[in-house]
């Protein structure tokens, strides 16, 4: 009897030089319906012959977009804002379907990546350099930013249109070009966004998609054409992007993982703190790099927040991520659902008081589920307050004073951000001064600036020296060349000697 035929998935193709490529490769990956479960299509992996067609493409095409004038670009780059606005419920369609977010959810994270394109539309501003007349006798100085080259970004599955679009429209609106390389768990979106690229102007060759795992990240860090390396993900694999990249000459920017804390004072409004930090824990099921994972709860305001956070968790639906009402999707796959389900045990075992455990809740049987878990009298020493759990599971310590809390957020060796709650003004005005993490809520519970700011951590949270989008990533993908000028009259001698011109 003859077997039955394997159904043939599609495949995700790359974006090389203005079109898809359906490459012949020996290794591919599954990308799937976390919803279902079920395995929705097929992704390649690059090797370094398939990551360097895509460099030399973005090579070929970067002497006339670098010297396109920045008007131009930045036309290109409105043009690509009016689709991805009219493209954005398709586009956040393509990340519930491979991400497993609710739709809202995906909108919102769509509309905020297409803030940065917003703010780079405004790039002749932004290139200005500085000018300084008469620095010495008929001498004249002045600055320029010029574009990098080549710039990759290497970014994470859990936004996987936002994080993108932290990186390639500042790299692209300063004149460099661009080769992605997406999560290989959710890739079909960073095509889609090629796709609309060309459609708003963009020539051949600017922007290019590659997919794989870490032997194409490694092909992109080890290319010697690839002048700035942006990253977003986990610590170890931001360090080892940083390490690799300037071994290698590259500038970098490598957003590692987090623990976002979030300080409760006895005084705050603690039903408007439990619902905002509901959303903070739990939307996109924790799997965000601003997620909040640890409470600390001051004094007072222990027990009353623990009971209103165990009440709001418990109300949370959770289901397919289009459908009505639902207020938490599935996670990514299910070895990460398994994982996080295992942070459970080990907090239960170190000690830890499972308030609400996620295992337990109502949800689809099939797909990758978790429900909503809280933890209660959390020590910094157990596993699930030292790790990033990435998921759907909240934990909660006790401090007696805001010095000891502040103390204890600045022991965390991540500082990506956190956030207080509280009315008195000079309590957060002391907490926003002596904190050590990079970006601060105050009655805020996901501090993440806005476009024209930007986002970033400090310590662990971070690797190099500038942030992504705003002026610093602005700053980060040009570079700055001062210029001195000496135009002397006519009748003017010229200096003797070896005088220098700026002393004359």
């Amino acid at each position: 009897m003859n077997k039955p035929a394997e159904l043939k998935l599609q495949s995700v193709p790359l974006w090389i030089n203005g079109r898809t490529v359906d490459p012949a490769v020996k290794r591919t990956g599954e990308v799937f319906n976390p919803a279902t479960g079920q395995v929705a299509r097929r992704v390649p992996f690059c090797d370094a012959a398939l990551v360097d067609s895509a460099v030399q493409a973005a090579v070929a095409a970067l002497p006339a977009w670098r010297d396109a004038p920045p008007l131009r670009r930045a036309r290109v780059l409105q043009r690509f804002l009016r689709l991805m606005e009219e493209n954005q419920r398709a586009l956040a369609a393509i990340v519930t379907d491979e991400h497993g977010k609710t739709i809202p959810d995906a909108m919102g994270s769509i509309q905020r990546g297409m803030e940065v394109v917003e703010f780079a539309c405004g790039i002749p501003h932004l290139l200005k350099g500085e000018h300084s007349e008469n620095v010495g006798t008929q001498v004249d100085c002045h600055t320029v930013r010029q574009p990098v080259g080549v710039c990759a970004g290497i970014t994470p599955f859990n936004f996987p249109v936002m994080v993108p679009l932290w990186m390639f429209p500042v790299a692209l609106a300063c004149g460099n070009t661009f080769v992605l390389k997406p999560s290989e768990k959710d890739p079909s979106a960073s095509i889609r966004m090629a796709e609309l690229l060309k459609e708003a102007g963009l020539p051949d060759g600017v922007f290019n998609v590659v997919h794989g795992d870490k032997e194409a990240v490694d092909a992109i860090l080890n290319h010697p054409q690839i002048g700035a390396v942006s990253f977003v993900g986990s610590t170890p694999i931001a360090k080892h992007i940083y390490e690799t990249s300037t071994r290698n000459g590259k500038r970098v920017q490598a957003l590692g993982g987090a623990k976002n804390h979030a300080v409760v004072l006895p005084d705050a409004d603690l039903e408007f703190a439990a619902e905002a930090l509901i959303g903070a824990a739990y939307g996109s099921a924790g799997e965000r790099c601003m997620a909040i994972s640890a409470v600390v709860a001051v004094g007072a305001a222990g027990d009353p927040l623990v009971k209103l956070l165990a009440e709001k968790a418990q109300q949370i639906k959770v289901g397919a991520g289009d459908g009505e009402g639902i207020d938490m999707g599935p996670l990514v796959t299910c070895q990460h659902r398994d994982k996080v389900a295992s942070y459970i045990d080990a907090g239960v075992k170190e000690g830890a008081r499972l308030v609400l455990d996620g295992r337990k809740a109502q949800f689809p049987k099939d797909g990758f589920f978790l429900g909503t878990s809280l933890f209660d009298q959390v020590k910094p020493a157990m596993s699930i307050y030292r790790d990033e759990i990435f998921g759907p599971v909240l934990v909660v310590l006790r401090a007696k004073t805001l010095e000891e809390a502040i103390a204890l957020v600045n022991a965390n060796p991540y500082a990506n951000g956190v956030a207080i709650f509280t009315e008195s003004g000079g309590a957060a005005r002391r907490f926003e001064n002596e904190v050590t993490v990079g970006m601060v809520g105050v009655n805020v519970p996901i501090p993440v600036p806005v476009a024209f700011y930007s986002f970033g951590g400090w310590k662990n949270s971070l690797f190099g020296d500038l942030h992504v989008h705003g002026m610093e990533g602005v700053k980060f993908y040009t570079r700055t060349k001062a210029i001195t000028t000496r135009w002397p009259h006519q009748d003017t001698p010229a200096p003797g000697g070896f005088t220098m011109p700026l002393l004359g």
